[in-house]
């Protein structure tokens, strides 16, 4: 069934159960996990008052990533699931998740739900329901 696993996430809490949910679902199929870290670069403005303060924020940022990645690949390898990890910088992250999906011909992306209220999602939508509009893989929201 499937056999290459894309896994968004961010760090936060709510990915947690995503995280859990794609590792065993990983293990009882024998597949395999692409965990992918997309952080947002920061706008113009700020980046160049961080420049002159010697790129902290990109610094910081690629940090959390590789401590939240070691601490997926960790519990993945826990169990016997294979994973590769990754972290890039994009300002629509939904675009990254989905040309990672293809570039790594994922058969599945495993996300959150994370929680919005009506406006945000009047205005912006969310990650994950924009990465369902936009690819063809299969997405398995936790909720």
């Amino acid at each position: 069934m499937f056999k290459h696993i894309l896994l968004p996430t961010d760090g936060s809490d709510p990915t947690m159960r995503a995280i859990n949910t794609a590792i065993k679902l990983a293990a009882q199929l024998g597949a395999r996990i692409h965990a992918l870290h997309v952080l947002t670069p920061l706008p113009a403005v700020s980046f160049i008052a961080d420049v002159l303060q010697g790129d902290i924020y990109r610094k910081q940022a690629c940090e959390r990533a590789e401590t939240n990645l070691a601490k997926v690949r960790e519990m993945a390898h826990a169990v016997n699931v294979v994973c590769d990890v990754e972290y890039l910088f994009d300002n629509r992250p939904y675009v990254a998740i989905a040309g990672a999906a293809t570039k790594y011909h994922c058969d599945l992306i495993v996300m959150d739900a994370h929680e919005c209220n009506n406006i945000e999602r009047l205005l912006l939508s969310n990650t994950t329901h924009k990465v369902i509009l936009s690819c063809d893989v299969p997405v398995l929201v936790c909720h």
